[in-house]
């Protein structure tokens, strides 16, 4: 019996199926796979439960709860956090993706050709991902089909839905041009929410930097003369 076989044995085929689907979405150049995380995080939390057990007083209370922040925990900094700031990148490489592919596509190219030369010509994440969806067409699938493939590695609906959008126009030549270009001005619109988001953050970051850092150091500068009169008497 092969080792995938024995891990399907101990792990939920539920569980199996939501981390490979999040893994899928860290994209083509991620190295670990679903196996290599879950085995990990169980060796980990196994360390970590027997070490409460045997060198906390009250183990038998900790070692749970511990386990359940590092599966939890684990999860989301390793693959949902990292999907999420994968998806903000990607959608900031495709405004420039779309704008060259816009234009080679104006220059008279087909769109497989101009898919081609804008992912040889680009050097992005983006790029990469519909280069190997273009060079999986030469092992068989047609064009639909590794666009679709392509979209479950993209965590971006943005982005998915200018797939789509490439994948009708393969299809029933639709005038792909209009469609980018709508798709362009979503993405440049959510690019300048996401910046106003952020500012209109920084007076609560702010707040509390003061309050954690200035505040204890003002009290200090504030009471360090009394303190000075207590320690000196």
């Amino acid at each position: 019996m092969d080792k995938k076989r024995i891990f399907r044995k101990i792990y939920s085929q539920k569980s199996v199926k939501k981390i490979e689907k999040k893994i899928h979405l860290l994209g083509s150049s991620c190295s670990f796979q679903v196996f290599d995380f879950l085995n990990m995080r169980f060796l980990v939390e196994g360390i970590a439960f027997l070490f409460c057990i045997l060198f906390q007083a009250k183990g038998y209370f900790l070692a749970p709860m511990v386990v359940l922040i590092l599966h939890f925990g684990s999860e989301y900094l390793f693959l949902d956090y990292a999907i999420k700031k994968r998806a903000h990148r990607l959608e900031d490489e495709a405004i420039f993706f779309f704008e060259v592919l816009s234009l080679t596509l104006q220059g008279g190219k087909n769109l497989v050709s101009a898919l081609k030369i804008t992912s040889h010509s680009i050097d992005s994440e983006l790029a990469l991902e519909f280069e190997k969806s273009l060079n999986e067409m030469k092992l068989g699938k047609s064009f639909s089909e590794s666009l679709s493939a392509m979209k479950e590695r993209i965590p971006s609906d943005t982005i998915n839905n200018a797939i789509s959008n490439i994948i009708q126009a393969s299809i029933f030549g639709n005038n792909i041009e209009e469609s980018l270009n709508n798709q362009l001005d979503f993405l440049r619109d959510k690019r300048l929410l996401d910046v106003k988001s952020e500012i209109a953050k920084l007076p609560t970051k702010i707040s509390i930097l003061s309050v954690v850092f200035f505040i204890p150091i003002l009290l200090l500068v504030i009471l360090a003369p009394v303190l000075i009169n207590l320690v000196m008497r």
